[in-house]
């Protein structure tokens, strides 16, 4: 690795690029971190590559469980984040300075969107705007589009899921990430990288209710038929159940956290449908107010940085 060049650092590190490395510490693992700052793996780990050779150290110590900080790596994370802190700050200060958007906005989501995804853009969105009353429900996956259709909510933030009703609603893409099997250690299906749900139904399948519909029509699909000895709303509680020996389960990957390492095996789930892609909901039909448009952009935003030019930048220099 080059030395630390301070101009160097200045000149080629984004805040989005921060935010990662903060993110893949705080999740103890680069893969979590990218679904969680909607990128790709590959991108994510480029990223800190490239950002620990503009460092000249190593930032990130990879562990059996996942990345923790190095010494270098935790200064860089106490002073990125007083750059936030100083960020977030001044959002607030230019709000004093203007009215800006205000009034009530009533988001829905279930929590399996609002843990990874939805709860740190919610915080930047209610710090930046803070004359706006945020009013968030954590309510079933089936029941969003409905609320947002009955005018019952502004904005839904929904997986999508079989059998759904999209009647009402306006959709938009927001979020993908993938489902994964999870199994107890030991188990038979332990060894393998990948599973598929032939696999899986000859085990005890425990679902989130959410799943339920595509497991079922995965089963049909294979001439087999699934009957859930348990469905249970939490994924985290079937994770549970896994842990304790009781069944395997297919939960969202941004789910099976960081604490779940060592504790039960997690397999590639092989199937086409097992893309969970999340869509923001608005009632068809009817106009955005001002705080629920501003919201909307917000979430739709991709990252604002052209990677291969600042990649290509960075490796000349090096």
């Amino acid at each position: 690795m080059s030395a630390f060049n301070r101009l160097h650092l200045i000149r080629q590190v984004d805040l989005f690029t921060l935010r990662l490395f903060l993110s893949a510490i705080e999740e103890q693992q680069i893969g979590l971190a990218a679904i969680r700052e909607n990128i790709a793996a590959s991108t994510a780990t480029k990223r800190i590559q490239v950002l620990e050779n503009i460092a000249g150290v190593k930032l990130l110590d990879r562990t059996p469980k996942g990345v923790v900080p190095s010494p270098a790596g935790t200064v860089l994370a106490r002073h990125a984040r007083q750059i936030f802190d100083s960020l977030d700050d001044m959002r607030a200060e230019f709000a004093s300075l203007t009215e800006g958007a205000q009034g009530e906005l009533r988001v829905v989501s279930a929590r399996s969107v609002i843990v990874p995804f939805l709860a740190r853009e919610l915080g930047e969105f209610s710090r930046e705007y803070p004359l706006v009353d945020l009013i968030v429900h954590e309510v079933e996956n089936a029941d969003i589009v409905q609320e947002v259709a009955r005018g019952e909510a502004d904005i839904g933030v929904f997986a999508s899921a079989y059998g759904l009703d999209l009647d009402g609603v306006d959709v938009t893409p927001y979020r993908r990430d993938r489902l994964v099997a999870v199994v107890p250690l030991g188990h038979r299906l332990g060894d393998r990288t990948s599973v598929t749900i032939r696999d899986l139904l000859p085990e005890n399948l425990i679902a989130p209710r959410a799943l339920v519909g595509a497991l079922r029509a995965a089963a049909q699909r294979t001439g087999g038929e699934y009957e859930p000895r348990h469905v249970l709303r939490s994924g985290g509680t079937a994770i549970s159940l896994v842990h304790a020996g009781l069944g395997v389960t297919v939960q969202p990957e941004c789910l099976v956290g960081h604490e779940w390492a060592g504790r039960v095996g997690v397999l590639e789930l092989a199937e086409p449908w097992a893309e969970r892609r999340i869509h923001l909901a608005t009632a068809r039909g009817r106009d955005f107010g001002p705080a629920a448009k501003i919201l909307v952009e917000q979430l739709l935003t991709p990252p604002a940085d052209d990677w291969a030019k600042y990649s290509e930048a960075t490796d000349e220099q090096a």
